[in-house]
């Protein structure tokens, strides 16, 4: 759930766009990384590790720790805390059996 008004930034507005991840349809405000939108709508694992299965997710938010590594349009590898949201963009999980998805 989003906060719809921060203490400190003030309300959330902009231009309201919409992206995929592993096929499912999403909306976001341009401007905000891929994590943060995608923790909004209720995701928490966005891959699993390659060598031990445990789930990924956002840890430190600040693209260092490469937990939130998904692969954006093709590319794989690309941290979700830093990289912004682009409309009709594809997002898909890593670390499953199938590179791409959780759904293995």
């Amino acid at each position: 759930m989003y906060l719809a008004k921060h203490p400190v930034l003030g309300p959330r507005t902009g231009k309201r766009i919409s992206f995929e991840f592993d096929g499912q349809p999403f909306e976001a405000i341009e401007g905000e990384t891929v994590a943060f939108a995608l923790w909004g709508a209720g995701v928490r694992v966005l891959g699993r590790d390659e060598r031990h299965g445990y789930a990924r997710a956002i840890s430190c938010g600040i693209g260092h720790c490469y937990n939130c590594r998904v692969t954006i349009d093709g590319v794989p590898d690309v941290r979700s805390c830093i990289t912004p949201v682009r409309q009709g963009m594809q997002v898909l999980s890593q670390g499953s059996t199938e590179m791409g998805g959780l759904r293995a």
